[in-house]
């Protein structure tokens, strides 16, 4: 049960303690993790800043880049392996499992490229003065990550950390960080110092707690709920730290008149079912105009129809959701939206020799959900699609931002102004016009807006988030 790297040493909690990893397929037990506490943030913190004050913070910024380059091809080298501990973890298919590993290595390419090309600036200021901005690390930084992308989340936020030259304290969910501990190995091997990145498994109460209050940190990233991001905030808003928080979505699919249906319809129920809707991003709102509200929607529908739930080896559109409270959750937002009498339009299928212990849930299409509905606005985070119908474009627009989330807008339009007026008017971190996600797309800036959350990831911009400026004042007169 070592499963705490702290210091570059693999060690089991302080407290001895372990909790129990759950196969979400049949709710099996099939392995432990380390349940890290206080103590044990405490010893991973210490080790960053050594870290920082030695071995690793002494590296040019080309040399943080090579050990990340070296870090991608190991983890591309070790794919499979990576992929086949992904798929048991959180249930998704084996595919889905497989991209999601190619998209770490991507991560660590893009950002190990990136490490020696982050410039500062020049000031013109006063006679006698030289004045240059450089960009520093923020020091210790601390990460605590979700279930629904372990690998992924994992390459999104250490990579740019590391690049910038930040020691790191990794706090991943407990209900699935299997693929992470391991990814942590491949860092070993690729070359990064001891200390430059931790990794204390644990539960979110407990060691995800005491490490955004820790008073060593210096900066701090969550992904996870907005109840959740509030105390994530207030906890380092005591020490007076910087945070980026990435808290969900309600994200709305537009769809006009002149939609391209057939473009349209695979990448609408794609982006509901994708991963069972355990996905920020997911489009989980369908707005569709009412002149062609009941054709588009009935092909939706037929198309929902089709969409097979199994285990990651059957490698169907959707898995499992991945615990227990998560799968009560989704079913109950189902079984109350039909008690309420919201039509059921489509369900897709559970495949034959699935277990029944398992937590599978047939994603479902409901169709003229009233606009003032609990699946008109709240997050559901499984595969559950509503759709809606509006008049013209300012109904759209109304519909579309009705949410306290704002974190991706789809818009399916042939009308270039249209496409125009739209994504200026959606508020969200991201808008995708007749596509949606754009395969994660690395480079893209993404975060949110209102309850979404704050700060950006991926994309170039990153970098900047995971460092400070700071401001040098040369007087030679």
């Amino acid at each position: 049960m070592q499963t705490l790297l702290i210091n570059g040493k693999w060690v089991a909690p302080v407290a001895g303690e372990a909790i129990d990893v759950i196969n979400p397929c049949n709710a099996e037990v099939y392995d432990t993790i380390g349940r890290g506490r206080a103590e044990d943030i405490d010893l991973a913190v210490a080790a960053a800043q050594g870290a920082l004050d030695g071995a690793w913070g002494k590296l040019t910024a080309a040399e943080r880049g090579r050990i990340m380059l070296k870090f991608g091809q190991k983890i591309l080298d070790n794919a499979e392996e990576l992929a086949q501990i992904e798929a048991l973890d959180t249930g998704k298919p084996i595919t889905v499992a497989r991209n999601d590993i190619v998209a770490v290595a991507r991560y660590f390419e893009y950002y190990g490229g990136a490490a020696d090309k982050v410039h500062g600036q020049t000031i013109p200021y006063m006679n006698g003065y030289n004045v240059s901005v450089v960009r520093v690390p923020h020091g210790v930084t601390a990460h605590i990550i979700p279930w629904n992308y372990p690998a992924q989340m994992f390459g999104r936020t250490i990579a740019p950390a590391i690049a910038m030259g930040n020691a790191c304290v990794l706090k991943p969910s407990e209900d699935a960080c299997m693929s992470v501990i391991r990814l942590v190995q491949l860092g070993q091997e690729a070359g990064l110092p001891a200390g430059a990145l931790n990794l204390v498994t644990g539960y979110g109460h407990e060691a995800g707690a005491a490490l955004t209050a820790h008073t060593g940190i210096n900066f701090a990233t969550f992904t996870g709920s907005p109840e959740v991001g509030v105390m994530v905030q207030e906890a380092t808003a005591r020490n007076h730290v910087p945070c980026v928080l990435e808290l969900g979505g309600k994200s709305p699919q537009i769809v006009f008149d002149d939609v391209d249906m057939d473009k349209a319809v695979p990448v609408i129920v794609k982006a509901i079912t994708q991963n069972a809707g355990q996905t920020c991003s997911a489009g989980s709102r369908l707005l569709v105009q009412e002149g062609i509200y009941e054709e588009f929607v009935g092909r939706v529908a037929a198309a929902f129809a089709k969409v097979k739930v199994g285990t990651p080896e059957m490698d169907f559109d959707c898995g499992p959701i991945v615990n227990r409270k998560q799968f009560v959750r989704v079913s109950g937002f189902i079984a109350e939206a039909v008690a309420s009498g919201v039509p059921v339009l489509a369900q897709g299928q559970l495949a034959e020799g699935v277990s029944a212990d398992g937590y599978f849930v047939a994603p479902t299409l409901f169709g003229a959900v009233p606009r003032d509905h609990k699946l008109a606005c709240k997050e559901v985070f499984g595969p559950v699609l509503s759709a809606m119908s509006f008049t013209d474009e300012e109904d759209a627009v109304r519909l579309a931002n009705a949410t306290e989330y704002g974190l991706v807008s789809g818009i399916w339009t042939e009308n270039g102004s249209r496409q125009s007026r739209m994504a200026q008017r959606m508020i969200s971190g991201q808008v995708f016009i007749n596509c949606y996600g754009a395969g994660g797309g690395v480079e893209l800036p993404f975060g949110g807006m209102k309850k979404s959350g704050h700060g950006r990831e991926k994309g170039f911009v990153a970098l900047e988030e995971m460092s400070t400026t700071k401001t040098v004042v040369q007087y030679f007169g």
